[in-house]
């Protein structure tokens, strides 16, 4: 089965106790209401984890998770949106009204939301970081290739100084990346915190795709910035690394909560 996570809304991105979306009880079930927005898998995804208010006078304390199946009355999809990269992921909208789902489909106690989110983020980081080390390899490797087949004044572009300490300054980049994602998840495999560990691999992975994949393009020159390239695909894919699963501005806030305790 597919699945989807349903956290983001409009005015709730970082700031996920401002969420809108409520979840009354009456009885023996919630009725949620409310709607989401880029969500991964959406319309595709057989079931959904969805974060709604229980408590809206508590904030992040007050949100709840749920399970929600595709198909329950009230429960349908807005939009499809276009995106300038990962254009092979479906992102849609999420449309709750009046859905009434069983306590049972409730995941934990009420109150357990945000922390709930925030480990699946946590994990979540770890992908996303292998994302970014997965972008810059193969346009590493694509740079590196053309550079050393293209001539220009007679010889190959790499014994110019200038294309051959970007390429090094790209190698050296992702081996960084690939260490501090594998200690990320060396700490997962083994039960043990990781949370300031997987946000730095995140920050310094996708940051390193991004730079990686426009030096490519670079080297590439004119030609990298073909869509028959796959140099620029590899630079648009790797901008909503820094995005998504909490920005690097908010790895940042991760990192810094940890070693200033």
């Amino acid at each position: 089965m597919i699945c989807a996570f349903g956290l983001t809304e409009r005015e709730a991105g970082s700031d996920v106790s401002v969420m809108n979306t409520t979840a009354v009880r009456s009885g023996d079930n919630y009725i949620i209401n409310g709607h989401k927005i880029y969500i991964t898998n959406a319309g595709y995804a057989d079931t959904y984890i969805i974060f709604a208010k229980t408590d809206e006078s508590k904030g992040a304390r007050g949100i709840s998770a749920f399970i929600l199946e595709k198909g329950t009355p009230g429960f349908s999809f807005g939009q499809e949106y276009k995106k300038m990269g990962i254009r092979a992921s479906m992102q849609r909208e999420l449309i709750f009204e009046d859905v009434c789902l069983p306590v049972e489909n409730r995941i934990g106690a009420e109150g357990d939301g945000f922390k709930i989110a925030m480990t699946a983020l946590d994990v979540g980081r770890l992908g996303v970081a292998a994302q970014g080390v997965g972008a810059a390899w193969g346009a590493y490797d694509l740079a590196l290739e053309h550079a050393k087949n293209r001539v220009q004044f007679g010889k190959p572009i790499t014994a110019n100084q200038a294309v051959s300490f970007m390429l090094a300054d790209m190698a050296t980049s992702i081996e960084t990346s690939k260490l501090i994602t594998l200690k990320a998840a060396y700490l997962l495999s083994k039960g043990l915190p990781f949370s300031k560990e997987v946000a730095m691999a995140k920050l310094v992975a996708t940051d390193t795709a991004m730079k990686v994949t426009t030096d490519a393009v670079q080297v590439f020159g004119g030609k990298g910035y073909l869509v028959e390239n796959q140099a620029e695909r590899f630079m648009r894919d790797a901008k909503i690394l820094q995005i998504y699963e909490g920005t690097n501005e908010i790895q940042r806030l991760v990192i810094a909560g940890h070693i200033l305790k």
